[in-house]
Protein backbone atom coordinates (compact mmCIF):
# COMPACT_ATOMS: atom_id res chain seq x y z
CA UNK A 1 0.00 0.00 0.00
CA UNK A 2 1.66 3.37 -0.99
CA UNK A 3 0.45 6.42 0.95
CA UNK A 4 0.02 9.71 -1.01
CA UNK A 5 0.12 13.39 0.65
CA UNK A 6 -1.91 15.70 -1.42
CA UNK A 7 0.25 18.90 -1.97
CA UNK A 8 -2.35 21.18 -0.17
CA UNK A 9 -1.76 19.08 2.78
CA UNK A 10 2.12 20.07 2.89
CA UNK A 11 3.24 22.57 5.56
CA UNK A 12 5.12 25.26 3.90
CA UNK A 13 8.08 24.69 6.05
CA UNK A 14 8.41 21.26 4.80
CA UNK A 15 11.30 22.04 2.51
CA UNK A 16 12.23 18.52 1.02
CA UNK A 17 14.71 19.91 -1.33
CA UNK A 18 18.24 20.01 0.35
CA UNK A 19 19.00 16.35 1.38
CA UNK A 20 20.39 17.02 5.21
CA UNK A 21 22.03 13.75 5.32
CA UNK A 22 24.82 15.51 2.69
CA UNK A 23 26.03 16.54 5.88
CA UNK A 24 27.09 13.61 7.84
CA UNK A 25 31.18 13.23 7.55
CA UNK A 26 33.05 10.01 7.56
CA UNK A 27 33.55 8.27 11.33
CA UNK A 28 37.18 9.50 12.42
CA UNK A 29 37.38 6.20 15.09
CA UNK A 30 37.33 2.59 14.22
CA UNK A 31 33.75 1.19 13.41
CA UNK A 32 32.02 -1.92 14.13
CA UNK A 33 31.70 -3.73 17.18
CA UNK A 34 35.32 -3.33 18.09
CA UNK A 35 35.95 0.01 17.68
CA UNK A 36 32.85 0.71 20.34
CA UNK A 37 34.49 -1.53 22.78
CA UNK A 38 38.10 0.04 22.15
CA UNK A 39 36.48 3.31 22.49
CA UNK A 40 34.52 2.06 25.85
CA UNK A 41 37.66 0.66 27.37
CA UNK A 42 40.04 2.99 26.48
CA UNK A 43 37.25 6.04 28.41
CA UNK A 44 35.98 3.79 30.96
CA UNK A 45 36.46 5.29 33.72
CA UNK A 46 34.90 8.86 32.25
CA UNK A 47 31.75 6.69 31.02
CA UNK A 48 31.31 5.06 34.13
CA UNK A 49 31.01 8.34 36.02
CA UNK A 50 28.92 10.60 33.06
CA UNK A 51 27.26 7.86 30.89
CA UNK A 52 27.09 4.26 32.34
CA UNK A 53 24.76 3.41 29.58
CA UNK A 54 27.61 2.60 27.23
CA UNK A 55 29.16 0.07 29.72
CA UNK A 56 25.88 -1.75 29.95
CA UNK A 57 25.46 -1.38 26.04
CA UNK A 58 29.10 -2.68 25.43
CA UNK A 59 28.66 -5.83 27.55
CA UNK A 60 25.55 -6.77 25.79
CA UNK A 61 27.12 -6.48 22.20
CA UNK A 62 30.65 -8.32 23.77
CA UNK A 63 28.46 -11.12 25.30
CA UNK A 64 26.42 -11.15 21.38
CA UNK A 65 28.86 -10.15 18.79
CA UNK A 66 27.65 -12.86 16.75
CA UNK A 67 23.92 -11.60 16.54
CA UNK A 68 24.11 -7.71 16.86
CA UNK A 69 25.55 -5.79 13.88
CA UNK A 70 26.99 -2.20 14.93
CA UNK A 71 28.12 1.21 13.10
CA UNK A 72 28.75 4.45 14.77
CA UNK A 73 27.33 7.14 13.20
CA UNK A 74 29.29 10.26 14.16
CA UNK A 75 31.24 11.19 17.26
CA UNK A 76 29.75 14.23 19.29
CA UNK A 77 32.30 16.05 21.01
CA UNK A 78 32.33 17.01 24.41
CA UNK A 79 35.04 18.19 27.05
CA UNK A 80 37.85 15.87 26.32
CA UNK A 81 35.56 13.22 24.81
CA UNK A 82 34.26 12.46 21.04
CA UNK A 83 30.61 10.16 22.16
CA UNK A 84 30.01 8.23 19.66
CA UNK A 85 26.16 7.60 18.48
CA UNK A 86 26.08 3.77 17.94
CA UNK A 87 23.23 2.04 15.71
CA UNK A 88 22.82 -1.53 16.25
CA UNK A 89 20.76 -3.58 14.19
CA UNK A 90 19.68 -7.54 14.36
CA UNK A 91 18.61 -9.09 11.29
CA UNK A 92 18.78 -7.81 7.41
CA UNK A 93 17.07 -4.11 7.37
CA UNK A 94 17.91 -3.94 3.49
CA UNK A 95 16.29 -7.19 2.63
CA UNK A 96 13.65 -7.85 5.66
CA UNK A 97 9.77 -7.82 5.04
CA UNK A 98 9.43 -4.92 8.02
CA UNK A 99 11.62 -3.25 10.14
CA UNK A 100 11.00 -1.99 13.93
CA UNK A 101 13.28 1.13 14.58
CA UNK A 102 13.59 2.31 18.38
CA UNK A 103 15.47 5.30 19.20
CA UNK A 104 15.75 6.71 22.79
CA UNK A 105 17.67 9.45 25.02
CA UNK A 106 16.89 12.00 21.98
CA UNK A 107 16.82 14.23 25.12
CA UNK A 108 19.51 13.67 26.89
CA UNK A 109 18.31 14.07 30.63
CA UNK A 110 15.69 11.06 29.83
CA UNK A 111 18.19 8.49 30.40
CA UNK A 112 15.78 5.85 31.92
CA UNK A 113 14.39 5.44 27.98
CA UNK A 114 17.85 3.92 26.89
CA UNK A 115 17.79 1.71 30.23
CA UNK A 116 14.60 0.43 29.42
CA UNK A 117 15.26 -0.05 25.99
CA UNK A 118 18.60 -1.51 26.91
CA UNK A 119 16.45 -3.97 28.96
CA UNK A 120 14.27 -5.17 27.17
CA UNK A 121 17.25 -5.86 24.13
CA UNK A 122 18.70 -8.19 26.87
CA UNK A 123 15.68 -10.18 26.93
CA UNK A 124 15.36 -10.41 23.34
CA UNK A 125 18.50 -11.56 22.92
CA UNK A 126 17.97 -14.32 25.69
CA UNK A 127 15.35 -15.45 23.96
CA UNK A 128 17.17 -15.48 20.61
CA UNK A 129 19.93 -17.57 22.39
CA UNK A 130 16.73 -20.71 22.91
CA UNK A 131 13.83 -20.26 21.19
CA UNK A 132 14.53 -21.40 17.52
CA UNK A 133 10.46 -20.09 15.98
CA UNK A 134 11.89 -16.39 18.17
CA UNK A 135 14.97 -16.33 16.32
CA UNK A 136 13.52 -17.29 13.07
CA UNK A 137 11.44 -14.61 12.53
CA UNK A 138 14.46 -12.09 11.56
CA UNK A 139 15.79 -14.17 8.81
CA UNK A 140 13.39 -12.62 6.45
CA UNK A 141 10.38 -11.61 8.58
CA UNK A 142 11.43 -8.70 10.63
CA UNK A 143 14.40 -6.50 11.25
CA UNK A 144 15.15 -4.43 14.11
CA UNK A 145 16.99 -1.39 14.16
CA UNK A 146 18.19 0.32 17.75
CA UNK A 147 19.87 3.62 18.53
CA UNK A 148 19.68 4.05 21.97
CA UNK A 149 21.99 6.93 22.58
CA UNK A 150 20.51 9.51 19.41
CA UNK A 151 21.70 12.86 22.14
CA UNK A 152 25.00 11.40 23.56
CA UNK A 153 26.17 14.77 24.94
CA UNK A 154 22.59 15.83 26.44
CA UNK A 155 23.49 12.47 28.72
CA UNK A 156 27.02 13.09 29.41
CA UNK A 157 25.98 16.93 30.64
CA UNK A 158 22.60 15.70 32.51
CA UNK A 159 20.75 18.17 30.13
CA UNK A 160 17.49 18.12 27.73
CA UNK A 161 19.53 19.89 24.59
CA UNK A 162 22.64 18.70 22.70
CA UNK A 163 25.82 20.02 23.55
CA UNK A 164 24.52 23.00 21.23
CA UNK A 165 21.97 23.82 23.92
CA UNK A 166 19.33 22.43 21.26
CA UNK A 167 16.54 20.51 22.18
CA UNK A 168 16.52 17.73 19.17
CA UNK A 169 13.03 17.03 18.94
CA UNK A 170 11.91 21.09 18.27
CA UNK A 171 14.66 21.38 15.89
CA UNK A 172 12.96 19.73 12.52
CA UNK A 173 12.08 22.17 9.52
CA UNK A 174 8.15 22.52 10.65
CA UNK A 175 6.38 24.81 11.87
CA UNK A 176 3.01 23.97 14.03
CA UNK A 177 -0.25 25.51 12.30
CA UNK A 178 -1.97 26.96 15.32
CA UNK A 179 -0.08 28.42 18.85
CA UNK A 180 1.87 26.14 20.94
CA UNK A 181 2.80 26.52 24.52
CA UNK A 182 5.17 29.60 25.28
CA UNK A 183 8.55 28.44 25.22
CA UNK A 184 7.63 24.33 25.38
CA UNK A 185 6.36 24.33 21.90
CA UNK A 186 9.56 25.39 20.89
CA UNK A 187 11.40 28.89 20.74
CA UNK A 188 14.54 30.35 19.30
CA UNK A 189 15.22 32.92 21.73
CA UNK A 190 18.08 31.49 23.18
CA UNK A 191 19.57 28.24 23.99
CA UNK A 192 20.19 29.19 27.33
CA UNK A 193 16.31 28.80 27.46
CA UNK A 194 14.46 25.20 27.28
CA UNK A 195 13.16 24.25 24.35
CA UNK A 196 15.38 26.15 21.90
CA UNK A 197 14.88 25.18 18.25
CA UNK A 198 18.39 26.75 16.89
CA UNK A 199 18.64 29.87 14.73
CA UNK A 200 16.16 29.62 11.85
CA UNK A 201 18.16 28.58 8.87
CA UNK A 202 20.72 27.95 10.98
CA UNK A 203 23.09 24.90 10.46
CA UNK A 204 21.43 21.83 11.18
CA UNK A 205 22.10 19.44 14.12
CA UNK A 206 24.53 16.71 13.72
CA UNK A 207 22.15 14.49 15.54
CA UNK A 208 19.41 15.60 13.64
CA UNK A 209 21.51 14.53 10.65
CA UNK A 210 22.34 11.04 11.62
CA UNK A 211 18.86 10.50 12.53
CA UNK A 212 17.71 11.67 9.48
CA UNK A 213 20.31 9.16 7.47
CA UNK A 214 18.75 6.44 9.33
CA UNK A 215 15.59 6.88 8.11
CA UNK A 216 16.49 7.71 4.70
CA UNK A 217 18.72 4.44 4.75
CA UNK A 218 16.19 1.72 6.30
CA UNK A 219 12.80 2.98 4.52
CA UNK A 220 11.78 1.84 1.50
CA UNK A 221 8.30 1.95 -0.88
CA UNK A 222 5.98 -0.72 0.07
CA UNK A 223 7.53 -1.69 3.10
CA UNK A 224 6.22 -0.78 6.61
CA UNK A 225 8.27 0.65 9.24
CA UNK A 226 7.39 0.87 12.71
CA UNK A 227 9.11 3.51 14.86
CA UNK A 228 8.67 3.96 18.90
CA UNK A 229 10.67 6.92 20.32
CA UNK A 230 11.19 6.51 24.08
CA UNK A 231 10.80 9.42 26.54
CA UNK A 232 10.57 10.10 29.73
CA UNK A 233 9.07 13.44 31.57
CA UNK A 234 5.35 14.40 31.70
CA UNK A 235 2.19 12.97 32.94
CA UNK A 236 1.03 10.88 35.42
CA UNK A 237 0.20 7.77 33.04
CA UNK A 238 2.45 6.51 29.80
CA UNK A 239 1.52 7.89 27.06
CA UNK A 240 1.70 6.28 23.39
CA UNK A 241 1.56 9.46 20.98
CA UNK A 242 0.81 8.82 18.12
CA UNK A 243 1.71 12.38 15.14
CA UNK A 244 0.79 15.20 14.88
CA UNK A 245 2.12 17.78 17.46
CA UNK A 246 2.44 20.31 14.83
CA UNK A 247 -1.75 20.38 13.75
CA UNK A 248 -4.75 19.22 15.59
CA UNK A 249 -6.22 17.92 12.44
CA UNK A 250 -5.83 13.77 11.84
CA UNK A 251 -3.49 12.06 10.36
CA UNK A 252 -4.01 10.68 7.15
CA UNK A 253 -3.44 7.30 8.03
CA UNK A 254 -5.13 7.52 11.40
CA UNK A 255 -6.91 4.11 10.44
CA UNK A 256 -3.29 2.33 11.00
CA UNK A 257 -3.18 3.79 14.40
CA UNK A 258 -6.31 3.01 15.09
CA UNK A 259 -5.97 -0.51 14.04
CA UNK A 260 -2.98 -0.88 16.12
CA UNK A 261 -4.66 0.65 19.14
CA UNK A 262 -7.19 -2.06 18.84
CA UNK A 263 -4.73 -4.61 18.29
CA UNK A 264 -2.85 -3.50 21.71
CA UNK A 265 -6.08 -3.51 23.93
CA UNK A 266 -7.12 -6.95 22.62
CA UNK A 267 -4.08 -8.71 23.73
CA UNK A 268 -3.13 -6.42 26.66
CA UNK A 269 -6.73 -5.44 28.01
CA UNK A 270 -5.30 -4.48 31.78
CA UNK A 271 -2.49 -2.09 30.17
CA UNK A 272 -1.99 1.28 31.63
CA UNK A 273 -1.24 3.15 28.45
CA UNK A 274 -2.77 5.98 27.35
CA UNK A 275 -3.28 5.21 23.28
CA UNK A 276 -4.01 8.88 21.45
CA UNK A 277 -2.45 11.94 19.20
CA UNK A 278 -0.10 14.05 20.59
CA UNK A 279 -2.12 17.01 20.00
CA UNK A 280 -4.61 16.45 22.73
CA UNK A 281 -1.31 17.26 25.33
CA UNK A 282 0.09 20.03 23.70
CA UNK A 283 1.37 21.37 20.09
CA UNK A 284 4.63 22.22 19.11
CA UNK A 285 6.93 23.15 17.11
CA UNK A 286 9.79 21.48 15.05
CA UNK A 287 8.69 17.51 16.08
CA UNK A 288 11.61 15.25 14.38
CA UNK A 289 8.38 12.55 13.81
CA UNK A 290 6.18 14.95 12.25
CA UNK A 291 9.08 15.87 9.29
CA UNK A 292 10.02 12.30 9.27
CA UNK A 293 6.48 10.88 8.42
CA UNK A 294 5.43 13.60 6.35
CA UNK A 295 8.58 13.41 4.83
CA UNK A 296 8.38 9.09 4.14
CA UNK A 297 4.73 9.65 2.84
CA UNK A 298 5.93 11.93 0.04
CA UNK A 299 8.30 9.61 -1.12
CA UNK A 300 6.34 7.06 -0.83
CA UNK A 301 7.16 4.99 2.14
CA UNK A 302 5.63 3.62 5.14
CA UNK A 303 7.03 5.03 7.89
CA UNK A 304 4.50 4.86 11.44
CA UNK A 305 5.88 6.36 14.17
CA UNK A 306 5.01 6.13 18.19
CA UNK A 307 6.60 7.99 21.34
CA UNK A 308 6.56 6.44 24.42
CA UNK A 309 6.01 8.98 27.21
CA UNK A 310 6.65 7.64 30.65
CA UNK A 311 4.56 9.00 33.24
CA UNK A 312 7.37 10.34 35.35
CA UNK A 313 5.11 13.07 37.34
CA UNK A 314 3.67 9.71 39.25
CA UNK A 315 7.63 8.82 40.46
CA UNK A 316 7.78 12.71 41.66
CA UNK A 317 4.14 12.39 43.47
CA UNK A 318 5.16 9.75 45.04
CA UNK A 319 8.57 11.00 45.83
CA UNK A 320 8.57 14.81 45.94
CA UNK A 321 12.19 14.84 46.77
CA UNK A 322 13.01 14.45 43.57
CA UNK A 323 11.88 18.25 42.69
CA UNK A 324 15.03 19.22 44.52
CA UNK A 325 16.83 17.50 41.26
CA UNK A 326 16.63 18.06 37.99
CA UNK A 327 17.47 14.58 36.45
CA UNK A 328 14.50 13.79 39.34
CA UNK A 329 12.19 15.33 36.81
CA UNK A 330 12.84 12.37 34.40
CA UNK A 331 14.16 9.69 36.27
CA UNK A 332 12.79 7.18 38.87
CA UNK A 333 15.39 7.28 42.03
CA UNK A 334 14.32 4.35 44.11
CA UNK A 335 15.75 1.09 43.08
CA UNK A 336 12.39 -0.74 43.13
CA UNK A 337 10.72 1.72 41.50
CA UNK A 338 13.21 1.80 38.78
CA UNK A 339 13.65 -1.69 38.37
CA UNK A 340 9.54 -1.44 38.19
CA UNK A 341 10.32 0.84 35.22
CA UNK A 342 12.79 -1.27 33.33
CA UNK A 343 10.22 -4.08 33.22
CA UNK A 344 7.04 -1.93 33.08
CA UNK A 345 7.46 -1.84 29.13
CA UNK A 346 9.11 -4.93 27.88
CA UNK A 347 5.40 -6.16 26.75
CA UNK A 348 5.27 -3.24 24.91
CA UNK A 349 8.07 -3.67 22.90
CA UNK A 350 7.41 -7.35 22.62
CA UNK A 351 4.25 -6.46 20.95
CA UNK A 352 5.38 -3.45 18.55
CA UNK A 353 8.02 -6.41 17.54
CA UNK A 354 5.54 -8.93 16.64
CA UNK A 355 2.85 -6.22 15.60
CA UNK A 356 5.77 -5.15 12.56
CA UNK A 357 6.48 -8.64 11.58
CA UNK A 358 3.04 -9.33 10.98
CA UNK A 359 1.44 -5.80 9.41
CA UNK A 360 -0.14 -7.57 6.26
CA UNK A 361 -2.50 -9.38 9.18
CA UNK A 362 -3.81 -6.33 11.08
CA UNK A 363 -3.33 -3.23 8.55
CA UNK A 364 -7.26 -2.39 7.98
CA UNK A 365 -8.24 -2.20 4.21
CA UNK A 366 -10.90 -1.63 2.42
CA UNK A 367 -14.23 -1.18 4.07
CA UNK A 368 -11.93 -1.84 7.27
CA UNK A 369 -10.22 1.38 6.33
CA UNK A 370 -13.18 3.72 6.29
CA UNK A 371 -14.35 1.94 9.97
CA UNK A 372 -11.41 2.70 11.20
CA UNK A 373 -11.16 6.41 10.57
CA UNK A 374 -14.69 6.78 11.37
CA UNK A 375 -13.95 5.30 14.66
CA UNK A 376 -10.64 7.19 15.34
CA UNK A 377 -12.36 10.55 14.67
CA UNK A 378 -15.21 10.29 17.06
CA UNK A 379 -12.84 8.94 19.66
CA UNK A 380 -9.52 11.38 19.13
CA UNK A 381 -11.13 14.47 17.20
CA UNK A 382 -14.72 14.75 17.38
CA UNK A 383 -14.10 18.76 18.76
CA UNK A 384 -12.26 19.97 15.90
Amino acid sequence: MTLSVEPSEVPESLDLAPKLIDSVEASPLPNGANGFHEFVQCHKGQLKTYVPEYLELDKIIVQNADVIQVEQLAHIPINNIHLPIPLLTIGSPETSQTTLLITASIHGVERIGTQALLAWLQSLLQRFRWDSLWRSQFEEEVALVIMPMVNPAGMYLNQRANGNGVDLNRHAPIEAEDPVPFLLGGQRISNRLPWYRGKKAGAVEIEFTVLESVIERFTQPNKPVLALDIHSGFGFRNQLWIPYAFRRQPISDVPLYMALKILWERNYPNHNYLFEPQSTAYLSHGDVWDYFHRKCQMEGKLLMPLTLEMGSWNWIKKRPIQLLSFSGLFHPTVPHRHARVLRQHLGLMDFLLAATRNFEQWKPTGDQWFAMEQVALSMWYQDL
